[in-house]
């Protein structure tokens, strides 16, 4: 057995497909093809059910997914060990956030301990997320919701109280605190369903019967201020996305279940080099924790 084959056959079993999995990987569909049938004849049992170019895992095939995972896991360990002893200068971060607004401040600090450490970052919803932790793709995350399931390290670091952002000349501008009940037949802008926020206000409006009519919808909550700004709606959002409009208004609301609870994310068992323990170091102390 050799490693191309689960690396190949990984990529095979999350795409179901055969020509989709040969395009990602670069190779041709007849080298996939022959590659993944000469593992199954290692094995001595077929790991897909057929149907045309479509395929299904069949219990066999579940079964050795999550051996091969397991073992390119901890190869993929091993690899990071040895990289680290080597302190190589061009080591990445991978980072997922569904609560990313105080990650520029967190990334600033760390770059000033760490300036050779590269970033790479995506903004996901918190389902994205869990799958990137699950498959390794990513070292931390910053989360809210908390993901709290086996397999995960989960740190609560900061509980977040949501608010309301208005424009300056709104009726509402002059008030301290304000219900979700007056809030019905205004417009809103907001980020998309699957978000931690955005199920969270959901959630609430729901349980007290509320609807509110968003106008907007996207994946770049730091746009929302400036949509608000111009008047195009209203935005519930954390207390530590607040930022500097001088024609933006903030409220408190009165529904004390609006508040997020944002968490620090990483795979358990995962290899930690020693700029990864570092930026986690960083996140906890940014948020006032000294240590795990």
């Amino acid at each position: 057995m050799e490693l191309l084959q689960l690396e190949y056959f990984r990529v095979v079993a999350r795409l179901e497909h055969m020509t989709e999995a040969a395009r990602a990987l670069h190779v041709t569909q007849s080298s996939l093809s022959k590659t993944i049938r000469r593992l199954e004849e290692d094995l001595g049992v077929p790991l897909f059910d057929r149907t045309g170019r479509r395929l299904r895992l069949n219990e066999s095939g579940r079964l050795f997914m999550r051996r091969a995972e397991q073992a390119l896991f901890e190869l993929e360990q091993a690899r990071q060990e040895v990289r680290d002893l080597s302190a190589r200068s061009d080591e990445t971060l991978k980072l997922a956030v569904t609560a990313g607004s105080r990650l520029p401040d967190i990334l600033k600090a760390f770059r000033g301990s760490r300036p050779g450490v590269q970033f790479y970052v995506q903004m996901q919803t918190t389902r994205e997320m869990t799958e990137s932790l699950a498959r390794n793709e990513v070292d931390f995350a910053l989360s809210s919701p908390p993901v709290r399931e086996d397999g995960i390290v989960c740190r609560i670091v900061h509980n977040d109280p949501l608010i309301l952002a208005v424009p300056a000349e709104h009726r509402l501008a002059g008030q301290d605190r304000v219900g979700l009940a007056q809030l019905q037949g205004e417009s809103f802008v907001g980020v998309k369903k699957g978000y931690g926020t955005r199920d969270l206000v959901d959630t609430v409006c729901d349980s007290l019967g509320v609807a509110l009519d968003y106008v907007y919808e996207g994946d770049e909550p730091t746009r929302l201020l400036a949509l608000v700004e111009a008047g195009i709606g209203l935005a519930i959002l954390p207390e530590t996305a607040r930022g500097r409009y001088e024609s933006v208004s903030y409220l408190h609301l009165e529904e004390a279940q609006l508040s997020r609870e944002i968490a620090l994310l990483w795979k358990e068992g995962r290899y930690l080099s020693s700029a990864a323990q570092q930026f986690r170091s960083v996140v906890l102390h940014h948020f006032g924790h000294e240590s795990l």
